[in-house]
Order: C-alpha cells, then structure tokens, then sequence
C-alpha cells in the first residue's frame, strides 16, 4: 500500500551537495513505528544503507556518512530528503527511498534514481 517515489537532479558536480526528494504515499511519515531510510547501490557494489528518520523524526546515520549526510521531511507535504554534502565521484550511485514498520517482515521501495557525480 505504501509507495514511494525518488526525485531530484541526475548529475552532481564533485565538492557540491546531493540532494533528492522522496515523495510517499499511502502511509504517513509520522505514523507510529514506521522508519523512512535512503540507501543506495554503487555500481558493482552492494547495497549500502546511508540513514534513516522516524516517524517522531529523529535521525539515525551509517558512521560512515555521519559527517556528510542529513535527513530531514516535510509534514505537510509528506516527502522525506536527503542531503549529501561535499560528493566525489565515489557517491556515484542508485539511490533508493525506503519504508520500514517496526516488527514487520514488509519493506517498500521506491524504484530508485540514478546519482552520477562528474564534472
């Protein structure tokens, strides 16, 4: 029921911020127990979880990202986002919105977006 979907610029300068959008449907982000991530996928690579906010807001971040990345929603509009800072060619990737509801076994994904980062 829960839909998700990714927006936001496809290329991104290296030392500039990334920054994407994920708009939801069918499921409210202050909705008791749910957890809203950004994880993505480099080329060849795995799927790397980068942090997520719940449903009170509150932040949770990969210690590897902690220093770059912020997450933050709007209520109102019922959009989550993700921003990036200072990318190299190395944050290169698919980027994926998720939902996750605490004790539940169901995860619903946006279809992803394609981060390319050159100058």
């Amino acid at each position: 029921q829960v839909q998700l979907q990714e927006s936001g610029p496809g290329l991104v300068k290296p030392s500039e911020t990334l920054s994407l959008t994920c708009t939801v449907s069918g499921g409210s982000l202050t909705t008791s127990g749910y957890y809203w991530s950004w994880i993505r996928q480099p080329p060849g690579k795995a799927l790397e979880w980068m942090g997520a906010i719940s449903s009170s807001g509150s932040n949770y971040y990969s210690p590897s990202l902690k220093s770059r990345i912020s997450i933050s929603r709007d209520t109102s509009k019922n959009h989550f986002s993700l921003q990036l800072s200072s990318v190299t060619p190395e944050d290169t990737a698919v980027y994926y919105c998720a939902s996750t509801f605490s004790g539940s076994t169901q995860d619903y994904w946006g279809q992803g977006t394609q981060v390319t980062v050159s100058s």
